[in-house]
């Protein structure tokens, strides 16, 4: 299952597609399709289904941004798992367009998309989200940017839940102190993590 990646993008290529496929909650198997987009790189069931597995307790009613959004898979799925609203940041126009046009396919009026680089729009004016997608292109030395503008631009609520996938030869990043790791996985050549904000009064869940 293709997922393109925000920063990572070159130009959408028309006439190409893929599909994603919503795993479960409201549209549990729906395939949607996806712009075929220069720079993609397969992001397979087995790891999303994990992903919401860790998930599954914390997402109804959750505020959630996708910040690289590319396909979708993330935000869509947390969609269809009853969170409240999404915020899906993409760059590539082609994907943005494609993205609108599935959360239509699907009547959803619960998430937003932004056309824009994610970098730049964190260094606006910030509103706190529940559960963040942190999953940049690979090798563009993205990730410990965005950490650090999420965590210090006041984009992250008191006890938010931060999903974090990186390359596995990557040095992992110097993460926020108020940032406690409760699940680490790897599959392949990826690794991916959930950590919780913490404040001085919360215990890890």
């Amino acid at each position: 299952m293709p997922r393109a990646k925000n920063s990572r993008n070159g130009p959408s290529r028309p006439g190409k597609s893929g599909f994603v496929r919503i795993i479960s909650g409201q549209w549990r198997g729906r395939k949607l399709p996806v712009r075929d987009v220069e720079g993609l790189r397969p992001t397979t069931d087995r790891v999303k289904e994990t992903i919401f597995n860790w998930l599954a307790p914390h997402i109804r009613d959750t505020r959630c941004l996708d910040l690289f959004a590319g396909s979708g898979g993330l935000g869509l799925e947390a969609l269809s798992r009853y969170a409240s609203q999404v915020t899906m940041i993409e760059r590539d126009r082609g994907a943005a367009q494609q993205l609108r046009a599935n959360l239509a396919l699907l009547g959803s009026s619960a998430a937003e998309v932004i056309e824009t680089d994610a970098l730049s729009w964190l260094q606006g004016p910030a509103r706190p989200f529940d559960l963040v997608f942190l999953d940049p292109p690979f090798r563009q030395e993205l990730l410990l940017s965005a950490c650090q503008l999420l965590e210090q631009g006041g984009w992250l609520a008191e006890g938010a839940l931060i999903y974090l996938e990186r390359e596995k030869e990557a040095t992992p990043p110097a993460l926020p102190a108020t940032w406690h790791l409760l699940k680490d996985k790897q599959a392949g050549q990826v690794c991916y993590q959930l950590y919780l904000r913490e404040t001085a009064h919360e215990a890890p869940v």
